[in-house]
């Protein structure tokens, strides 16, 4: 029987010929560096940084264009060195922390965009996603969706280890079909390979964490700009701005990009609102077209909220405010995390998003254990809802304990305390582990980050792919 392919030994590799054979590719082998290159923000888990924070690579590349990057995926081939690949860094799972050391390859040197559609943008998987938007703007088009790191997050890191953002409201998150058009990523061979992924096939790369190719460029779907306000709006109980994002999401007439609901104690550590929002009231957060704000004011009333913030662009940058979305999101546990070291996060899937009462009981019996944060989604077609509580526990079992209150509640786990791909519910299958030994037969490729895969790394492509049947 064919053995398991062997977890690839960073020690094993002479690191001083790597370098060599690199050339003429940028490196940097700083050992203060290399280790920050090695992070991303894993802290926000207690688990994860107790099990990544001593984890570290041992060379990194940064190469500037495909030609540079298929050379560095040859030379760790040949060299039977870990890889793992890095964008912004802005991921919260490990996805860009080498567990085994290895070469860390850097994209931000391949951020060209490449074409601009009637509806798509075609870029190099470096382009920071800040940068697509202002470049669609010109032509009167928008990503469908961005997280709120946008700043600092590229595109292939998007695609490779998120999920949803700021859009998905209104456009569904990246799985939704028609959003990714098209990606290519590169083999790890001899002679890398590139090969394209079109229709569903996207989402055997998508989410992957990097495990099963390299991301060269991405094809995504765009939508028209539109002149986005930002709101605020502000109510007595988490009953009511729940039951007012829910409304606003299912609404036709509201072309509405962000709904997000959080508690106000979370409201509570947003400094940079002091003044623009009243203290003690829970919190919901949009984007709306200029337009429609008169319907988006009367749905408020309608809910008993007051709309206590409506700036455009400028008005919000006179005020000092930073853009909205940095209160939705992950941002809103960034917030959180800015003051007090002491509370984390999870994920949890709203099984009926239009049971209100069920959420406020749950919120009620949460007490002071977590505190509710909401970002409202659609997908094919139907609203979805996500709960992104802030946590106060650094210990596992209590933190276990809080899944079970919200299994138990109705909603499903998205463990955000994981590193290996398949524990966040996005990869149940075989399927992306079979497109990994086509694309990556000696397992190079962010190693560690599969719970399944030393399972099947011995069986064909073919055998592995059965398995998901």
């Amino acid at each position: 029987m064919t053995k398991p392919v062997p977890t690839p030994d960073a020690d094993a590799v002479d690191w001083a010929a790597m370098k060599r054979d690199l050339a003429p590719v940028a490196i940097i082998d700083e050992t203060v560096l290399v280790k920050k290159r090695s992070r991303d923000f894993f802290w926000y888990s207690p688990v994860l940084n107790a099990q990544l924070k001593r984890s570290f690579g041992d060379l990194v590349a940064q190469p500037k264009t495909k030609d540079e990057l298929a050379q560095c995926l040859s030379v760790a081939f040949g060299h039977n060195a870990p890889v793992v690949l890095r964008g912004g860094g802005t991921g919260n799972y490990g996805q860009s922390v080498p567990l085994h050391g290895g070469l860390i390859i850097e994209t931000l040197g391949m951020s060209r965009i490449l074409e601009i559609g009637p509806d798509f943008v075609r870029v190099e998987a470096g382009a920071l996603m800040a940068d697509i938007n202002a470049a669609l703007k010109a032509h009167g088009r928008e990503m469908t969706m961005f997280p709120s790191t946008q700043d600092i997050a590229t595109i292939g890191g998007f695609v490779a280890g998120g999920s949803a953002g700021i859009g998905s409201v209104a456009n569904g998150p990246l799985r939704e079909p028609g959003n990714i058009r098209e990606i290519r990523a590169l083999s790890v061979e001899e002679t890398p390979v590139e090969h394209v992924f079109q229709g569903e096939d996207v989402l055997r790369i998508h989410h992957a964490w990097g495990l099963n190719g390299v991301i060269t460029e991405v094809t995504l779907r765009t939508v028209p700009t539109r002149d986005w306000i930002s709101c605020m709006a502000t109510f007595d109980s988490y009953a009511d701005a729940y039951r007012a994002g829910y409304a606003l999401a299912n609404r036709q007439d509201i072309d509405r990009k962000l709904v997000s609901v959080v508690d106000a104690r979370i409201a509570a550590y947003f400094p940079r609102l002091e003044g623009h929002i009243p203290k003690g009231r829970d919190l919901m957060v949009s984007l709306v077209p200029r337009e429609q704000l008169d319907a988006f004011h009367d749905l408020i009333r309608a809910h008993g909220g007051t709309v206590a913030l409506s700036m455009d662009d400028a008005e919000r940058a006179a005020a000092g405010i930073p853009h909205v979305f940095e209160f939705g999101w992950n941002h809103t546990t960034l917030q959180v995390l800015k003051s007090d070291r002491s509370a984390t996060y999870q994920q949890y899937g709203v099984n009926d998003p239009s049971d209100v009462e069920r959420v406020a009981a749950l919120h009620a019996r949460l007490g002071r254990r977590a505190w509710m944060h909401h970002e409202f989604s659609r997908y094919e077609g139907a609203v979805t809802a996500s709960d992104l509580p802030i946590i106060w526990t650094q210990d596992e079992s209590e933190l276990r304990s809080v899944d079970a209150l919200y299994r138990a509640n109705g909603c499903t786990v998205y463990d955000a305390h994981t590193y290996q791909v398949e524990g966040g519910g996005m990869k149940p299958d075989f399927r992306h582990l079979a497109v990994k030994k086509r694309m990556d037969p000696k397992g190079l490729l962010n190693p560690g980050k599969s719970r399944s895969w030393a399972d099947v790394s011995h069986l064909s492509p073919d055998e592995i792919e059965a398995l998901a049947r």
